[in-house]
């Protein structure tokens, strides 16, 4: 009887793998790196992340070209002008005049502007030509070979120079976020891969259960037959037997979910069955406040985020100052000349000077200019308010996670040691069951403890890497190789 008793046993304990592969057939192996691997270059997320950075990239990209010169071509080509228009005679009558022309006329130019002053300096060539139709018309040219154009803004808000402050860090702003999102696309890979390892680790629990359940109450059976077993522990038994297999049905329901669920975040086909492999060792690290604190303040996208929005606060109170009044200068200094033959209009040129000033200022307008100076006061020092408070929050959230990172080694470590024990206490109750010296109630507790001693294993595992990779999220900087995370932009974007 004994030796019955012991063969039982040993059928009792299938390894959990044999009974995945067997539910699962081919499956293909994965480690969470590999998983790191193709969401960082497949999933949507990570697509979102790059063509984020790539509007960022040409929207910077168009702001430098606004400090660069332009060369332009404006032109009528042509102007036919063939109606009856109005025209006062001498004697302050009216008749009205036929029009009969065709007309082209072309201007090149070189546009720079002035981020120093925001004004707008061009270097202009233009060309215009009218022929009157009709019998007996004539044509005319007039050229101006050359002219220098100014137009200054006295007192408005320098636009261009502003942004040569905001832009840069709005850029800056957005490359940090880019690489923080690539780490919060690694976070949540982290996040659907345990999810996939907790359910295949609770399947092949369940599936291990209803197998010892199902062979321990045929056990009983026998036992019950020769009277050294109760019919409540019997009941029990088959009670047991029938929840494995709810549990069993339950765990292959879920262990599809999440399967299909890492599949598509992913990008990775259907067909395949994905194997999560658990990490078999974690780096052993410890962080210090400070040192993260100072790396996320220095180089997370916040950081840069606090100073744009400063800086977009200051902007809107010099635009508001700017509009109290209005002065706009225009100079233009050329030639200019005039025949009714192409070459003979560049020959004798006269001068062709103008300047012009343009004032608006405000007489009486009921405080309206000066009440939105105070309202764009009052807009930025809600700002830096709201500034102060998301930096404390920053600085607290950075105090937990560091505290939660270097407990959780700690818990990782126990709850490793928990699954041990927990395993080898199951081990040793059935056996102990099968001799008749604990009952059902003590067998069960064995089992539960050793299921929530795995899942507790694996979810520790879980918080460690999700705590590890939110750091390196939020200080762009990896801790293992002691080294900043960067990337070549102008390659990211061109790829």
């Amino acid at each position: 009887m004994r030796k019955d008793i012991l063969l039982a046993v040993c059928f009792l304990m299938p390894l959990a793998s044999v009974a995945q592969n067997d539910t699962l057939g081919h499956e293909r192996n994965i480690t969470l790196s590999e998983a790191i691997v193709l969401a960082r270059t497949q999933s949507v997320d990570a697509a979102v992340a790059l063509n984020e950075l790539k509007t960022a990239y040409w929207e910077y990209r168009t702001f430098r070209a606004d400090l660069l010169p332009e060369v332009n071509f404006t032109g009528t080509l042509p102007n036919y002008n063939k109606s009856y228009s109005t025209y006062q005679d001498s004697d302050g009558s009216y008749s009205f005049v036929r029009n009969n022309t065709l007309g082209l006329s072309g201007q090149l130019s070189i546009d720079q502007n002035l981020w120093f002053t925001g004004g707008r300096l061009s270097l202009t060539s233009s060309l215009d030509y009218l022929k009157q139709l009709g019998s007996g018309g004539a044509k005319q040219f007039m050229s101006i070979p050359v002219s220098l154009e100014l137009t200054q803004p006295v007192f408005g808000v320098n636009t261009l120079k502003w942004s040569r402050r905001i832009e840069p860090v709005r850029y800056a702003e957005a490359k940090a976020a880019f690489i923080s999102a690539t780490e919060e696309v690694t976070m949540k890979t982290i996040t659907y891969f345990f999810q996939l390892l907790l359910a295949k680790e609770s399947l092949a629990t369940a599936m291990q259960n209803k197998t010892n359940a199902d062979r321990l109450y045929e056990v009983a059976i026998a036992k019950r037959k020769m009277g050294q077993i109760s019919e409540n522990d019997l009941l029990q038994l088959k009670l047991n037997s029938l929840q494995g297999k709810a549990d069993v049905t339950e765990a292959e329901s879920n262990l599809n979910a999440k399967m299909f669920q890492l599949r598509s975040f992913l990008g990775v086909s259907e067909q395949e069955n994905l194997n999560p492999v658990l990490p078999a060792t974690v780096p052993d690290i410890k962080m210090e406040y400070d040192c993260v604190l100072n790396k996320a303040l220095e180089r997370n996208s916040f950081a840069q985020n606090i100073r744009r929005r400063q800086l977009e606060a200051d902007y809107e109170v010099a635009t508001a100052r700017g509009n109290l009044r209005s002065i706009d200068l225009f100079a233009s200094v050329g030639y200019t000349g005039q025949n009714h033959e192409f070459s003979s209009a560049y020959r004798d040129l006269l001068d062709n000077q103008i300047v012009q000033v343009g004032v608006k200022i405000p007489i009486l307008d009921w405080g309206k200019r000066r009440g939105k100076v105070r309202v764009a006061k009052s807009n930025r020092e809600v700002v830096l308010s709201k500034i102060r408070q998301e930096q404390m929050d920053f600085n607290q959230d950075i105090f937990l996670l560091v505290a939660n990172f270097n407990n959780q080694a700690q818990q990782l470590d126990i709850a490793e040691e928990a699954d041990v024990i927990a395993e080898r206490r199951y081990r040793t109750s059935v056996e102990t069951f099968m001799i008749g010296k604990i009952s059902t109630l003590d067998l069960n507790d064995a089992q539960n403890s050793k299921d929530e001693a795995r899942q507790k294993h694996i979810s520790e595992l879980y918080y460690y890497w999700y705590y590890f990779y939110q750091l390196r999220s939020l200080t762009l900087w990896d801790f293992e190789r002691d080294t900043e995370l960067e990337a070549d932009f102008e390659e990211v974007v061109r790829g």
